[in-house]
């Protein structure tokens, strides 16, 4: 484990609250060294992150008075000047043609390394939940994962084991908007994502270095170019502070907002010397449109969930305009998420499989240098695909695609968006929501609901279009009109249900009665949080 000794002079040092105590192994993850890390970074960039979160909150009310987000003319000369590119791919990062998404429990660390993925993004954010024991248990199991020390007996008694073969890992902290109350220093509670970012690179960065890999993120939720240049700070302090060299960090950034949408490159440039590239972050993307213009009308209406396919004409944009960006400055841009699980039934994972492959193919096409999976058993389709467009190359970084011309009015078509609102697409958000909720309580951030791994995006999406529904007074397709009454009778039913389900488990029964309170304040009530993690965090963790 490192070991180095910094100065927090004048500042008390970043102490465990009495929750962070009980998880085993924890004094091997918050090393008094480790937490003197940690206080470093909060010293140098809490200040900055709180300034942009009022910058996002003025941007959002911006938007709400009518002004559409559009490409920044100040930054015009970046996106122009045609002679900037990234830093090379790192070492692991070359060949990203299929990734495994997912929490970072045990039992997923290991099937994710074992999947046959060339990428493993191990997530502490939408997949995971801040539960104490996962913050800390995540880590502990990330650091025993790069030792290859780490396995997993079944409750049956069956042992799995690491295969001689494991996939790159990435990274995910959680997002800039959140905080971690098990952590703390002074009256402030510590910033999630620096305290994922820290502890992990803390311990790991020299590991995976001397295992020919590196320490590599993924970083969601970023709105804007001036929040992935904090980001690019706080690498700086980091390498300086262990002595790497600078770049030895390397970043994919998620665009997963509409706001960053439209500074994709601005983004690229700010981490060009540590930038792995985009992400095409569809669902999160979804929910952001949905929350960015939620009081904005009819012409920012979605139908059904499931009819927002990635084929939509703001969908379609959005996703080859990233192409572009990225292979015009030499970054990866990979694929989004493929949220379908297999089933046990042959004739469910035909369709399944058609609708997968068809996906993919798609991406592949378009010069996606891979994509997201979220189950072990979706690896093997989704490697045949790119393998089928790939061949032996590493990725199609030299695809262009000088052919794309995207306008602010195609990011923002959301008026050509075929489909409808039906009653049966307003009963699976909130069955959805529920049900995910009640997950979410019991410290489980990736759940498969209905034949789909579902996190905390998909949720957002389901609770923020009955919000925005019920505003507008959204016709369904029958002619009747999404009322509060309506959900409120359909939210009972659906809670019934879940009641049932749970049976004489009273922690069960509990977490329902306590997701649904959760959902009618973020779905139903007059206020809209911004992200439905937040309450559930406050009120319930």
């Amino acid at each position: 484990m490192t070991t180095m000794t910094m100065t927090t002079t004048g500042t008390a040092p970043m102490r465990a609250m009495p929750s962070a105590l009980a998880v085993p192994r924890q004094e091997e993850i918050l090393t008094p060294e480790a937490l003197d890390f940690l206080t470093q970074l909060h010293l140098h960039f809490a200040g900055r992150r709180a300034d942009l979160l009022a910058e996002r909150r003025r941007r959002r009310q911006r938007i709400a008075d009518g002004a559409d987000p559009d490409f920044r003319p100040e930054t015009r000369g970046i996106r122009e000047d045609p002679n900037w590119q990234v830093a090379p791919p790192a070492p692991g990062l070359a060949d990203r043609r299929v990734e495994i998404t997912g929490p970072t429990e045990q039992k997923m660390t290991v099937n994710a390394l074992n999947s046959g993925a060339k990428v493993w993004l191990a997530d502490l954010e939408d997949a995971n939940t801040p539960h104490v024991g996962n913050v800390v248990g995540g880590q502990l199991n990330l650091y025993d994962a790069i030792r290859r020390q780490i396995d997993f007996t079944s409750a049956e008694g069956k042992r799995y084991e690491l295969g001689e073969s494991t996939p790159t890992i990435v990274m995910r902290p959680r997002g800039w908007h959140l905080t971690d109350k098990h952590l703390g220093i002074g009256r402030e509670v510590a910033v999630a994502g620096l305290v994922d970012f820290g502890l992990y690179f803390f311990h790991n960065a020299r590991e995976l270095l001397h295992r020919g890999s590196g320490p590599y993120f993924y970083l969601p939720k970023l709105e804007n170019h001036l929040e992935a240049r904090l980001w690019n700070d706080v690498f700086v302090f980091a390498q300086e502070a262990l002595g790497l060299p600078r770049g030895t960090i390397r970043a994919t950034v998620l665009i997963e907002t509409v706001p960053a949408a439209f500074e994709m490159e601005e983004i690229l440039y700010e981490l060009r010397e540590h930038s792995a590239g985009l992400n095409a972050g569809r669902w999160d993307y979804i929910f952001s449109l949905i929350k960015n213009f939620r009081t904005r009308g009819e012409r920012f209406v979605l139908p059904d969930r499931s009819a927002v396919t990635m084929t939509v004409p703001f969908m379609r944009a959005y996703t080859e305009l990233l192409v572009r960006t990225c292979h015009r400055r030499g970054a990866h841009a990979i694929g989004g998420m493929s949220a379908f699980i297999p089933s046990k039934d042959p004739q469910v994972n035909e369709t399944v499989d058609a609708k997968v492959r068809a996906d993919k193919q798609r991406e592949a096409d378009d010069g996606f240098d891979g994509s997201w999976v979220a189950h072990p058993g979706m690896v093997g389709t989704v490697r045949e695909i790119f393998d089928g467009v790939l061949g032996t190359r590493p990725n199609q970084l030299d695809r262009s695609r000088e052919d794309v011309e995207v306008t602010t009015a195609d990011l923002l078509d959301v008026a050509s968006t075929p489909g409808s609102v039906t009653e049966a697409g307003l009963r699976t958000n909130v069955a959805v929501a529920l049900r995910y909720l009640e997950a979410w309580l019991g410290g489980r951030g990736a759940v498969a609901i209905f034949g789909l791994m579902e996190d905390a995006a998909t949720a957002e999406i389901s609770r923020s279009q009955v919000w925005q529904w019920i505003r507008a007074g959204t016709e369904l397709d029958d002619g009747s009109v999404v009322t509060r009454p309506l959900v409120e009778r359909i939210v009972a039913e659906e809670t019934g249900t879940l009641l049932a389900e749970a049976g004489d488990d009273e922690g069960r029964a509990t977490r329902v009665e306590h997701a649904r309170a959760l959902f009618e304040q973020v779905a139903l009530g007059t206020e809209y949080p911004s992200f439905l993690t937040v309450p559930a965090y406050a009120n319930y963790v």
